[in-house]
């Protein structure tokens, strides 16, 4: 399995380590204009746009080309961010896929499901990596970030953050950096139904960090992603400190929240399942997002470094 640092950042001794090209797919939309001049403003290496029909033209001093083969030809680009509108999520994934793009970071939400399951099959006869659809992005804090999510909550450190809830991940990150335990790279899994890149597969494609001395992961009820996982850190031992947050715990059984996959019915998909799944793998689960930082101290000292 890629590991998903050396498509981000490299190896280190690389050329070109940390300063991976990047082209914006809807460069020149309202959202892609806004979140591609914070990306720039990160330090993000975005090195050309994509836009049908405005291909030649500049964004930023950033290349706007008609087609991502053509970005990609020129830049040698293997990672992109789509904004384009969810009816034109498939059109742009399959353009991009079929380009060469490794790394694919889908932003729009409600992206129709077949239109999903159709991007993650291509994707992965391409043995590309797709993030989302739904999500913030990534961050390198530090580093790059690519997606929408704000700057301010993250600070570079060792800690990891995988989250099915994008505010959430940036409310976790906060109250960590405030507690002095920067994060190595947070993760967006995705609100849609259908995620590229399910709980258990980021999990896997960053646990082996050499920059890595522990995992926050950000869940929900509904479905089984945090039993699933709980059950791979097992099966795997895992020997690093992880800790979870899950939103959700007070709702009532067989109430459907905001994330189309957070319904629970009976027993299943319960904050009670999940927790007791994650004692099991000897994973504690904070009540409150503060509780994160607090529960990670106990395993950390306050630089991040194992005891």
């Amino acid at each position: 399995m890629v590991d998903l640092f050396e498509l981000l950042i490299g190896k280190e001794g690389d050329r070109d380590y940390k300063k991976k090209p990047v082209i914006i797919q809807g460069i020149t939309g309202k959202f892609g204009s806004f979140h591609t001049q914070q990306m720039l403003a990160y330090g993000t290496n975005i090195v050309a746009g994509v836009t049908p029909g405005k291909g030649g033209q500049k964004f930023e001093q950033t290349p706007i080309y008609n087609t991502v083969k053509e970005a990609v030809d020129a830049t040698g680009a293997k990672i992109s961010v789509v904004f384009v509108p969810a009816k034109f999520f498939l059109e742009a994934a399959v353009e991009a896929l079929e380009a060469g793009i490794k790394l694919l970071i889908a932003i729009p939400e409600h992206v129709p499901i077949r239109d999903s399951m159709k991007t993650i099959e291509l994707a992965k006869k391409k043995d590309a990596i797709v993030i989302g659809p739904n999500t913030p992005g990534i961050i390198i804090p530090g580093v790059m970030k690519i997606g929408i999510m704000p700057a301010s909550p993250f600070k570079p450190g060792r800690i990891a953050v995988l989250s099915r809830s994008g505010t959430l991940m940036y409310e976790v990150s906060y109250n960590l950096s405030l507690a002095n335990f920067g994060q190595s790279v947070c993760l967006g899994v995705g609100g849609d139904p259908i995620n590229g890149t399910p709980v258990i597969e980021a999990f896997e494609r960053i646990r082996n960090g050499a920059n890595i001395d522990g995992v926050v992961v950000v869940g929900e009820i509904g479905g089984d992603a945090e039993e699933m996982l709980a059950q791979h850190i097992i099966d795997t031992k895992f020997d690093k400190p992880v800790v979870a947050y899950i939103a959700g715990r007070a709702a009532p059984k067989e109430k459907r929240m905001g994330h189309a996959g957070a319904i629970i019915y009976g027993n299943y998909g319960s904050a009670e399942s999940k927790v007791s799944m994650y004692a099991k793998a000897n994973v504690p689960v904070a009540k409150r997002p503060a509780e994160v930082s607090m529960l990670l101290a106990g395993k950390l000292d306050i630089k991040g470094r194992i005891k």
